[in-house]
């Protein structure tokens, strides 16, 4: 599962904001700053636990999670901004952010209740409850709330907000940014409000702009399910590779389709299957003579080549060493930084 990179585009600036570090944090979590620029970047969610553990042993702020959130930016200039903006109303803006919200997160869901006059948007994280993972409820929850009075130009008011994560010891932060009542511990993250405003009609509301960024998120929607392809192809990769027998017609049976239409999915992403597996043996290859003891012999077999010599020339042709260099230069590196 992964996160649009505009998630860290904008923690980014608010870090900026903080006076944190910013470097020493990207620095930490192997993260380049030349990416921030990558508009189609995607990060992978299982790294949001080590992100945040880093984030707060670099600002010491025990409430990381809420002082992002107060500082970063709105998500505008994404395709749900402009999908709520077209929109009749706050309620149909909402209807598609919550087709659409993948394009914010794989790992997030949102969805909209109504209960005779309160309505109650709830941002669901599965249930994460880990205490390095707080912050992050904290920063979505504060993060959806200021976007709520960005598309309703100020309108928008919550009579409640809940939380998944158990309660601090301290509220203090959590009650400065939010003057109506707190709920911790709840089944998910919450934000309560008044049901009336879901029919609210947007001042920009345009129905052949509507219809335009609707299809415009149906298009990205798809490009992110060809992206899950290539995913799954490097899956079954991995599975069949101690086999030497990886072709694109086992992977297409494995993943049940057609090898051509596998092969025409993958192109439509700008992928081929035979870069695919090159990539995955590469970095295979890389990973194992950089980071264990295993002889040549055995990391031709666990990257599924048929003899050491071919091994040798592939490699030396991804990386323009030998498979021996490279793992001394390496190893001198780790060395020097010893």
């Amino acid at each position: 599962m992964q996160d649009a990179g505009m998630l860290l585009r904008v923690a980014y600036e608010a870090m900026k904001e903080l006076e944190i570090d910013v470097i020493e944090v990207l620095s930490r979590c192997n993260i380049s700053e030349d990416v921030l620029n990558d508009k189609d970047l995607r990060t992978p969610n299982h790294a949001q636990t080590h992100f945040w553990q880093v984030l707060e042993d670099i600002s010491q702020d025990p409430n990381i999670g809420i002082s992002l959130g107060e500082r970063m930016p709105v998500f505008t200039g994404q395709v749900l901004q402009y999908l709520f903006l077209s929109s009749p109303t706050f309620g149909t803006g909402w209807e598609r952010a919550t087709k659409y919200f993948r394009l914010i997160s794989d790992a997030a869901s949102v969805s909209i209740n109504t209960e005779a006059d309160v309505a109650r948007l709830s941002v669901n994280l599965d249930g994460v409850t880990e205490d390095a993972n707080r912050h992050l409820n904290d920063c979505l929850v504060i993060g959806a709330f200021k976007f709520c009075q960005y598309v309703t130009d100020g309108e928008f008011k919550a009579t409640k907000i809940a939380f998944a994560h158990p309660s601090p010891k301290d509220i203090t932060a959590y009650t400065n940014v939010f003057t109506c009542p707190i709920e911790f511990s709840a089944a998910d993250n919450y934000i309560y409000f008044d049901a009336d405003l879901l029919a609210r009609p947007s001042s920009h509301a345009e129905p052949e702009l509507f219809a335009l960024h609707d299809q415009l998120a149906s298009r990205k929607i798809a490009k992110l399910e060809l992206q899950d392809l290539v995913d799954k192809v490097r899956t079954v990769i991995a599975q069949q590779l101690e086999s030497g027998v990886v072709t694109l017609e086992s992977i297409a049976t494995e993943l049940d389709m057609k090898p051509r239409m596998l092969r025409a999915k993958l192109a439509e992403v700008d992928y081929n299957f035979n870069q695919i597996l090159a990539d995955f043996r590469c970095e295979l290859s890389k990973k194992l003579l950089a980071n264990t003891e295993e002889s040549i012999d055995q990391i031709v077999y666990l990257t599924g080549f048929s003899e050491p010599s071919t091994f040798y020339r592939a490699f030396k042709r991804w990386v323009q060493m030998t498979p021996i260099e490279y793992r001394r230069s390496k190893l001198a590196d780790r060395e020097v930084k010893s």
